[in-house]
This record gives C-alpha cells, sequence and structure tokens, in this order.
C-alpha cells in the first residue's frame, strides 16, 4: 500500500478506541481513592534476582544484534554506535513475550479479562508457539500492567488520568511470581500530566530487579487536547528523560538494565527519534502498537518502526481487534520472525 493510505488507516490501528472508552470510570478503589502503601515486595524481589546477573558476552551479544537484523542490507539494522550492555541484559539474549491489561477492566487487555490462573496458562502456550517457531532465541515471559490510565474524566487534579494502586501492583507482582522468573512491565499514560510527574511515583517499584518501563505517547497530550481526541506525542527529549531516570536507579542500586518500551503506530507519535540516546543500562524497544489485518500491520511496522531504527524493536497482537478485517486471524510467530529485523518484544492484548 501507498504510504499515505497506510498514514491515513493506522489512525484507526491504534489502541485509542479499544482501550480509553474501558479506563475511565473503574480507576479508583472501592471507596473512590487512590492507595500508597508501603511493601517489602523489593526486597523480596533483589532476593529472587540475586542470581540472574549473566554476564554479557560482548562477541555473543553482536552476533545475536546481526542475526536479529535478518540479513537487511539498508544499513538501517543492525542500529550502528549501539552501547554493550550491562550484565544481566535481557535483550537480545531472549525474547520477551509479555500479556498487557489492567486489573480493573476486561476490555483492556488478557492480563484483567481472565482470573490469573488461566490468563497465565494462555501466555504459556504463546510462549510455546514463540520458542517452537524460534528455538534458537529463550523466551522471557512477562506482564505488562497500565498503572497509570488515560481517563476520560479531569480528576481532582484536572490531568484526565488515574494513578492505579499500589495494592494493585502489588497484586500484579504476586500474579508474576506464579512463574519462574517473569517479569513485570508498569505502562504509563500520562494524558495531561507528564513523564517527568509521573515516572518517579513508581520508583520503589522500578528499583526492584525484575521491575521494567513502557510509555505510551498515544496519550501523552499536549496543548490541553483531552485524551482521545487525537493520538498524542512524545519527543526524544521525553524519552531521554526517562532512560536516564531509569539509568540512574540501575546505578544507584546496582541493577540489572532495564527494558523501555516505547508503544508507536504513527510517524508523530515519537518525534526526533534520531536523537534518543542510547545507554547500557536500558534497552530501547519501539514497539509497533498498531492493530488491523496483517497487511496494515506490517505497512505500520515497515514505515515507522523499521525506518526509523533507535536498537530494538516489539510488535503488538491483539486478540479481538486484529480479527476485525479479512483474513480475521492473529499473524503468527512464524511470520513475525520473518521481519526485519526481527521483533524481540511482543506484546498480547
Amino acid at each position: 500500500m501507498r504510504i499515505t493510505k497506510i498514514a491515513s488507516l493506522i489512525l484507526v490501528a491504534g489502541a485509542t478506541i479499544c482501550t480509553f472508552a474501558y479506563c475511565t470510570s473503574d480507576a479508583k478503589d472501592k471507596n473512590g481513592k487512590q492507595t500508597a502503601k508501603k511493601t517489602d515486595s523489593a526486597g523480596v524481589a533483589v532476593e529472587e534476582e540475586t542470581n540472574l546477573r549473566t554476564p554479557v558476552d560482548t562477541a555473543k551479544y553482536n552476533e545475536l544484534v546481526k542475526t536479529n537484523a535478518n540479513g537487511d542490507t539498508t544499513g538501517k539494522w543492525p542500529v550502528k554506535n549501539h552501547p554493550i550492555p550491562l550484565d544481566g541484559a535481557i535483550l537480545p539474549f531472549k525474547r520477551i513475550v509479555a500479556y498487557y491489561g489492567n486489573l480493573y477492566s476486561k476490555k483492556m487487555g488478557a492480563l484483567g479479562e481472565y482470573e490469573p490462573k488461566t490468563m497465565l496458562s494462555m501466555l504459556d502456550k504463546e510462549v510455546a508457539k514463540w520458542e517452537k517457531a524460534d528455538p534458537s532465541t529463550p523466551v522471557q515471559p512477562a506482564l505488562h500492567y497500565i498503572a497509570v490510565v488515560a481517563a476520560g474524566d479531569p480528576g481532582k487534579d484536572g490531568k484526565y488520568r488515574n494513578r492505579m494502586p499500589f495494592k494493585h501492583i502489588d497484586s500484579v507482582l504476586a500474579i508474576a511470581k506464579m512463574r519462574k522468573n517473569m517479569i513485570v512491565f508498569l505502562d504509563i499514560q500520562v494524558a495531561l500530566s507528564t513523564i517527568q510527574t509521573e515516572l518517579p511515583l513508581l520508583e520503589k517499584y522500578l528499583m526492584m530487579p525484575n521491575v521494567h518501563l513502557g510509555i505510551d505517547p498515544e496519550f501523552s497530550m499536549k496543548g490541553g487536547v483531552l485524551p482521545g481526541r487525537k493520538i498524542g506525542t512524545y519527543d526524544a527529549s521525553e524519552i531521554n528523560y526517562a532512560s536516564g531516570y531509569l539509568a540512574d536507579l540501575v546505578k544507584k542500586h546496582n541493577l540489572p538494565p532495564k527494558v523501555f518500551i516505547v508503544h508507536r503506530f504513527t510517524k508523530k507519535m515519537v518525534t526526533n527519534s534520531q536523537n534518543i540516546k542510547l545507554r547500557p543500562e536500558v534497552q530501547v524497544v519501539m514497539h509497533m502498537d498498531g492493530w488491523g489485518e496483517p497487511d496494515l500491520k506490517l505497512g505500520t511496522y515497515r514505515h515507522f518502526i523499521y525506518s526509523e531504527p533507535v536498537q530494538f524493536t516489539g510488535f503488538k497482537l491483539f486478540y479481538k481487534n486484529d480479527l476485525k478485517k479479512a483474513p480475521h486471524r492473529l499473524m503468527t510467530p512464524e511470520e513475525l520472525v520473518k521481519l526485519k529485523p526481527r521483533p524481540i518484544y511482543i506484546q498480547y492484548q
């Protein structure tokens, strides 16, 4: 398809319709209040992760990065001058396969739609599919929880976002412990707030070795435009703030590198991507977040992920929205491992 046609269709392919309508009424506890109880889960996570700091084999890392480019000859991939990560890096030694969602809603993703044992059993089956499609790359299972949710009501401070109660984040961490070495992502939709305001509030979780970060430009609104009215945006400077914050935590607390997911399905969602800074403490994944039929998704990946290389790439699959148009099916792991570059982070919603 022509790029102009793809660009116009991509606005339909984003997550706005399928998530925003469901995150506005439920994002408070039963008393209508936010909670911020302290827990001792950080110490537990540190103890569990102590033996997971695998030294990085530089030669192997470079070999895998080149292999992951999957024969690309344009010079875009593998990314030039990327840093060797600190010991304990997940990427590209493993492929992350994650379930996405929110505990308040059954319509924002598998994480929240199904009770934990059923959800984890479903994820196990997806992990097995990826292990079969690419036996050379071990799979790292993950839960990707929307910890700050764009909302349809302004709230007391007029920022149109709801911060999830810490007790719910603790619940997700507890669910993750039901599988050995499962990791967790906390995702932020800032709406009319800012990443500089929201990110530090999750520090006690991001200090844990098994907790990583996602940010969603779709709901980063500028100029007072309300979330859901148009697609939001992040500039490289804001992305660099977030990765710098993570890098400081890694250095301060002697952590393995953080994986940092940036959602994207239009060009304007991320501006000045060539200025995104890469750091040995942080592994940046530009994640194709659009929904639709396979041809549309492949066009999105080609024009907005492949064409603007940052570091690693991701690909999202929607159990419901990807089936709306012919051929009414999800793309398969066998299809996705043929992409250039191969996505190293896979998310199911």
